[in-house]
């Protein structure tokens, strides 16, 4: 299971790559109007990252307490997604215009897939991983 979790932890960083390369190629934060804050929009793909290395600690030394930092980790870049997520839904005014509607929808709709299911995957790991 915990290299299932791995798998899909790639997979998820892959898409949201991919969305981020398409929000900077359009613009970014190229002007002063956006709905997504620079600090989010850095810190979500940093925090997973940072997960990401914890969780690949976790599966070079078993430990426990990598599982369950990896997991802290996914809670914090969770909550950074649905905040991306949650701005770029309600993007039905003036702020909506331009470079943040380019996203795909489904790109978008994949990567928060997959996420939920590496959350699902790493939280089930750390729990049986406790158990021993």
């Amino acid at each position: 299971m915990e290299f299932a979790a791995l798998a899909a932890w790639v997979l998820a960083a892959t898409a949201g790559g991919h969305l981020l390369v398409k929000w900077l190629t359009s613009g970014g934060r190229g002007t002063k109007v956006t709905r997504f804050p620079v600090l989010v929009v850095t810190g979500h793909p940093l925090a997973a990252a940072a997960g990401l290395c914890v969780w690949i600690g976790y599966l070079e030394t078993g430990r426990a307490a990598f599982a369950w930092v990896a997991f802290a980790a996914l809670l914090v870049v969770i909550l950074q997604g649905f905040m991306l997520l949650t701005r770029w839904l309600v993007g039905g005014g003036r702020h909506a215009r331009g470079r943040d509607q380019t996203f795909p929808a489904a790109a978008v709709a994949f990567h928060g897939v997959i996420a939920v299911a590496t959350f699902v995957l790493v939280f089930l790991t750390a729990m049986e991983v406790s158990r021993t």
